[in-house]
């Protein structure tokens, strides 16, 4: 590949206690991308992945804080490459793909590819796993303006630009979400491509808990949401106490034009105090919404100051 494009190419797999799979993981991406330099980034494993993806033929690092999130941290900081294949290290991803994923991204200079996954086996997908998916990529869309087929695939292509530029914050499983929303946030060129989708072979289990982190997806969501949009968060939640406070005061005006008398005072304080959160609710996210759009622009300044991925002498 790197003979082809005039570029480095770098295979990166976070692994944790993986020793059934990854040296047919390794062994599948050195086939399909020859020239790759391929990275095992260990988790703290206790099964001897370590020993097992160097006998491979990996190039195995170590990183000693737990989540997938901070291995992606890691590799993202470390590993120097023109382009970046991530995928993760139990073999239900199809490494015949990346040499298509990688010309695409380069081809047409976008900085992220996301393999869609399509199940070859139903036990490629754990149960509520596919409804999990289709809810948490349906409700990016209507937070962002727009989403993924599969937000929640852990197989994807990189360019320079876009690893150098991503400020990783999350721990855990929930890093794709945040990759998602940092690529549609600054409006990269992105594609997506059909990939099969495989069992894991025996002896190598998900580490995935359908609901834990599954609510840390949503709470994730919720979270850059707030950070990315905060008019339209902090708005909502004032929106939301001044009609309370209207439904409330209605009554308290309707007496009062009438008698001249306030009856309920401790209704009228409470009426008061949410007038009062929801102003400040507003206020919030207004000068938030400001801060975000320096911060978008610096973001973006960051990601600008590399090269989109090229063919060498294109």
């Amino acid at each position: 590949m790197e003979r082809q494009t005039g570029l480095r190419v770098a295979v990166i797999l976070p692994c944790y206690n993986e020793a059934a799979a990854i040296a047919q993981t390794v062994a599948s991406f050195r086939a399909a991308l020859p020239d790759a330099a391929i990275y095992v980034y260990d988790n703290n494993s206790r099964d001897g992945t370590v020993d097992v993806a160097r006998a491979a033929g990996a190039i195995v690092r170590t990183e000693r804080i737990q989540g997938k999130g901070a291995v992606v941290r890691r590799m993202f900081a470390d590993v120097d490459a023109d382009v970046y294949v991530m995928a993760d290290g139990d073999a239900t991803y199809d490494a015949a793909s990346a040499p298509a994923m990688v010309a695409r991204l380069v081809d047409e200079q976008l900085d992220m590819i996301v393999g869609t996954r399509i199940g070859e086996a139903a036990a490629a997908y754990r149960r509520g796993h596919r409804f999990g998916n289709a809810m948490l990529t349906g409700m990016l869309a209507q937070l962002f303006g727009r989403s993924f087929t599969d937000i929640l695939s852990g197989y994807r292509v990189f360019s320079r630009r876009f690893v150098k530029s991503f400020p990783v914050l999350s721990v855990g499983f929930e890093i794709e979400t945040e990759i998602s929303v940092h690529a549609l946030e600054l409006k990269m060129p992105l594609g997506e491509v059909e990939t099969p989708y495989f069992a894991r072979p025996d002896g190598s289990e998900s580490k995935l808990s359908t609901y834990r982190d599954g609510w840390r997806i949503l709470r994730t969501i919720a979270m850059l949401y707030r950070i990315e949009r905060p008019l339209w968060f902090f708005g909502a939640i004032g929106t939301v106490l001044a009609l309370l406070a209207v439904v409330l005061a209605v009554p308290l005006a309707i007496t009062y034009m009438h008698t001249g008398l306030v009856p309920r005072v401790p209704t009228a304080i409470l009426v008061t105090g949410l007038m009062i959160l929801a102003a400040l609710n507003g206020f919030a996210g207004l000068i938030l919404d400001t801060v975000v759009r320096g911060r978008r622009e610096v973001r973006r300044l960051a990601y600008l100051s590399h090269p989109a991925p090229t063919r060498s002498g294109a």
